[in-house]
């Protein structure tokens, strides 16, 4: 399709854990560190938020916010954030809507059996709303040095 660096990011308006509507053009004028995930409360997707949560100063100092989506449900976001005192967004597409417009939603494969599901990529969005980089099929260790690293260096 046609997701590529330097082309708007697909639009979009998704309940946060506490029921309020989050827009990516609510972030016009600063950079987002847009991050998907498959699932709360697993280790690879408790490891990247711990991360991000943990680095939060890192990326306040360099004026960019972090905001993390899967298609868990506001409860359970509720619960995952609770539990681990995250401090940055979390967004629900529980209705799968914006995921595929992210060109993240894959088939995958688990003991054989092969179900759809979200992709771990994290996307560098500027401050015009424009895809400035992507890490497509992110590993959890070392990525958040990776995205601090990219950001420090532009």
């Amino acid at each position: 399709m046609g997701l590529e660096i330097g082309k708007k990011a697909p639009a979009f308006t998704l309940p946060d854990s506490d029921g309020s509507k989050v827009s990516l053009k609510d972030f016009l004028g600063q950079k987002v560190v847009l991050y998907f995930y498959p699932k709360d409360n697993t280790s690879g997707c408790t490891a990247e938020a711990c991360d991000f949560n943990d680095s939060l100063k890192a990326f306040d100092k360099i004026k960019t916010k972090v905001i993390g989506v899967s298609k868990d449900s506001q409860k359970s976001h509720i619960k995952f954030r609770d539990q681990y005192n995250l401090k940055f967004t979390l967004l629900s597409d529980e209705e799968i809507k914006i995921i595929p417009k992210y060109e993240i939603w894959k088939e995958k494969s688990m003991y054989g059996k092969k179900y759809m599901g979200i992709e771990r990529t994290t996307f560098i969005i500027d401050e015009n709303g424009k895809i400035e980089k992507i890490f497509p099929k992110v590993k959890v260790k070392y990525h958040i040095n990776e995205i601090l690293k990219y950001l420090n260096e532009k």
